[in-house]
């Protein structure tokens, strides 16, 4: 099978429903860790913090430092009075963000919402070829202090348990604010785990990739070929690049934490070399794509059919891919945001 004829279906399997995490472990590096050999599909089960033993000196480490905004609001439609709900993804200009809205019938270029007894307001502005709406926002003061007041911590579907805590839906190194949704294979991480890390001679770096519907968008096309990414806005600095460029040179390895670093690392080498760049991604990695950067990932265990599952299956293969998620099922691993971890080298 040629890689541009796989379909959605060839990234399939069964995942019992009990296997979906529903909340955090109490200590975020006691999260099992399967890892994986990318040629021959060996693999070895440890725990997270066992990661130290498998990174080298002079390594680089690459997280990805955004922090999850409270992005789900609830308010009223101002000429009606009706509950409507808002999923903020993306701040395209200042104060015109495009949204996720519900329901989407009622809201239509022109309608206004108010949320907290009127303390934020928006103003549909047009509505977006996904079916979303671009709005201004209207406040007195900083936006973000008024969301952290109104807005709710948009944790994925699948988690029908609440949080207690919603700082453990964010990476111990999230600095900027954007994401509607988290780098979850950062979740791992604790500050002295990476305090050790450092200690050992590993370089940590950090990216920015604000986490939006791209990532989550459920394949709709029968090809993958077919699908189209939601894009997303990243960030990559001369400082991250130099570090990186310079362990190439030395024979040392790159290893992305998260799909979404993954992602960020192969836009700004799209070019075919690295380059320290802004801007929007709708990058699409999936089998038969050739890594111009990383040498390693870590990552989560990811949705049945779902263009992570894809990321991951091109950077090792479908089969061994698969695989290793059989026997994360057969071995009970946790799945999913608060889920256990995969190392692929």
């Amino acid at each position: 099978m040629i890689e541009t004829e796989l379909s959605v279906n060839d990234f399939d399997f069964d995942l019992p429903e009990h296997l979906i995490a529903q909340h955090p472990l109490v200590n975020r590096s006691d999260s099992r860790l399967m890892k994986v050999d990318r040629r021959t599909g060996g693999i070895e089960h440890r725990i997270f913090s066992d990661i130290t033993g498998y990174l080298n000196t002079g390594d680089v480490l690459v997280l990805n430092n955004t922090r999850v905004i409270p992005a789900r609001l609830h308010g009223t439609k101002e000429e009606t009075g009706a509950h409507v709900e808002l999923l903020l993804l993306h701040e395209r200009e200042p104060d015109i963000w495009e949204v996720l809205v519900r329901p989407g019938k009622r809201l239509k270029p022109g309608a206004r919402i108010q949320f907290g007894d009127g303390r934020l307001r928006a103003e549909i502005l047009d509505i977006t070829a996904d079916g979303g709406r671009k709005v201004r926002f209207f406040y007195e003061g900083i936006f973000y202090e008024i969301l952290e007041q109104l807005g709710t911590m948009p944790l994925p579907p699948y988690i029908r348990e609440r949080l207690d805590d919603p700082e453990r839906y964010q990476t111990v190194f999230a600095r900027h604010p954007g994401s509607a949704a988290a780098p979850t294979a950062g979740l791992h991480f604790t500050e002295e785990l990476l305090e050790q890390l450092q200690q050992k001679g590993v370089r940590i770096v950090y990216v920015t990739l604000h986490v939006g519907l791209g990532t989550f968008r459920p394949v709709q096309a029968a090809k993958i070929t077919e699908h189209h990414m939601h894009s997303e806005y990243y960030h990559i600095s001369q400082e991250t690049v130099d570090v990186i460029q310079s362990a190439k040179k030395a024979g040392k390895r790159v290893i992305a934490v998260g799909t979404t670093a993954t992602r960020t690392l192969e836009t700004a080498a799209q070019s075919g070399e690295l380059k320290a760049a802004s801007g929007w991604t709708d990058i699409f990695i999936y089998p038969g794509y050739q890594f111009r950067v990383i040498d390693g990932l870590i990552t989560n265990f990811h949705l049945p059919k779902s263009t992570l599952l894809m990321l991951v299956s091109a950077f090792t293969s479908r089969e061994i891919m698969l695989r290793a998620y059989r026997v994360a099922v057969e071995q009970n691993y946790r799945f999913f945001s608060f889920g256990d971890a995969m190392f692929i080298i």
